[in-house]
């Protein structure tokens, strides 16, 4: 537990601070995008996340899972082959990616280099995949948490000394900032990659297990496939997401450039607000996934009762007065970082989101870590079909708008915590309200 812990405390740490930096971009992208700029940019980047995870094929949870789980004389072979399955599928997705990126119509209203970005993007995310799960498996958070900080430190330098330096029209301006992006990825890549080569080094030298590449394409796999399968998704409802809202909003009478601008402020303003404490959600996730994955081998039953209740702790003790700040100082926190009035009233409504989803991404890698990847993802798909028909119904009523919009978006994030919630219990054998029963799901 206090290497649990100690973990959780590091990623916080270094992620408090890139979710800091993170602040300054999306307020620098604010007030050189423009409204309707920045719209645009929050409408593509769910798409680059889209490309993000096909690419790195949830790598990272999959190696992670058999690090913690199985002996250490096997790791070297696994990664060894893992790696050539990975160099073979990122061929692959490269020449897909040049064929089939000019015929996907999302990026026709973006400047035309947009897709050779995202072709760029497929290696450096790919191959730092593979470090990326070898250390979360190994429980090494310090060279993540590095890593982290890495990125949104040189996204903002890149930014910041781009922008100073040159003037862009609006579609340039852009590029620019998904070229700062995926230039921030190739400085991770060339961090994490060559920390992952010199401890790949040093394990050839040990006595290794030898493993045939058909046994650890099966076990990655197993874990890979559903676990792709699920971050697609998410990753697809959320690119759909801006095109929906703006769709329904244009049904209440308003004009698309008007639709673009309040997507942008709930996108770009209220939720890079309501959302900057997920930093310490995200941070339980990452060591979430091989604890839970290698207490859940050993079969460790009181482990993982005990760290559920720890973890839920952990999510109130800053998740409400998260909230309560949010709704004290809303005004305040979107003019003071975006100086923007109109999103205060969108962080308000918007708090049921915010706080169901802290505690929602830890009990997701709850799920994954028992094993239970398809329950998550039918869960997701059920609370995704409530929630884009509340925000399809109510966001077209011209008496609610983007009111209608925030209810069913609050609406997905409560069912689907709940969803999770009960699921997580009923494994491990304990009650709703965090009381012990003696049965658990293997």
């Amino acid at each position: 537990m206090n290497i649990f812990f100690r973990g959780v405390l590091l990623l916080a740490a270094a992620a408090l601070v890139g979710e800091s930096l993170e602040l300054i971009i999306n307020m620098i992208l604010a007030r050189k995008l423009g409204e309707l700029g920045l719209g645009h940019y929050m409408s593509i980047f769910p798409t680059v996340i889209l490309i993000i995870i096909i690419a790195s094929l949830e790598l990272p949870i999959s190696i992670s899972k058999f690090v913690a789980e199985k002996e250490e004389k096997q790791h070297y072979s696994m990664l060894k082959h893992a790696t050539k399955l990975t160099l073979l599928l990122t061929a692959a997705m490269i020449i897909i990616a040049i064929f089939v990126l000019p015929f996907i119509p999302v990026f026709n209203s973006y400047h035309p280099l947009v897709r050779w970005l995202m072709v760029l993007l497929i290696p450096l995310i790919s191959l730092t995949s593979i470090a990326r799960g070898f250390f979360m498996g190994k429980q090494q958070m310090g060279k993540l948490a590095f890593s982290n900080l890495f990125r949104k430190l040189a996204q903002l330098i890149l930014l910041v000394g781009i922008y100073q330096l040159f003037s862009f029209d609006r579609e340039t301006a852009i590029l620019v900032a998904l070229a700062t992006f995926v230039g921030s990825e190739l400085v991770v890549f060339i961090y994490l990659f060559t920390a992952y080569l010199l401890q790949y080094r040093k394990m050839r030298s040990h006595t290794n297990q030898l493993l045939s590449a058909g046994e650890v394409t099966k076990s990655l796999m197993a874990v890979t496939i559903p676990t792709t399968g699920l971050r697609l998704f998410h990753a697809v409802t959320n690119a759909v997401q801006p095109f929906l809202i703006k769709y329904s909003l244009s049904l209440t009478g308003i004009s698309d450039v008007a639709a673009t601008e309040q997507f942008g402020l709930l996108a770009g303003v209220a939720i890079s607000i309501g959302f900057f404490p997920a930093f310490i959600a995200h941070s339980l996730l990452v060591v979430l996934i091989p604890t839970v994955s290698e207490a859940t081998a050993k079969k460790d039953i009181d482990k993982l009762k005990m760290l559920l209740m720890k973890v839920m702790s952990i999510t109130a003790a800053y998740g409400f007065p998260a909230i309560v700040i949010f709704l004290i100082f809303s005004e305040k926190l979107t003019i003071m970082f975006f100086h923007s009035l109109s999103a205060a009233a969108y962080l308000e409504l918007l708090w049921p989101s915010f706080l169901f989803t802290f505690f929602l991404i830890p009990l997701q890698a709850y799920l994954i870590g028992l094993g239970l990847i398809m329950t998550a993802f039918i869960q997701s798909v059920w609370s995704t079909i409530v929630s884009f028909s509340l925000m399809y119904v109510l966001g077209s009523q011209p008496s609610l708008g983007m009111h209608g919009i925030i209810i069913g978006m609050n609406a997905g994030s409560v069912l689907l915590m709940l969803l999770h919630y009960f699921s997580v219990c009923r494994a491990i054998g304990i009650t709703t309200w965090l009381s012990t029963r003696n049965n658990f799901q293997d």
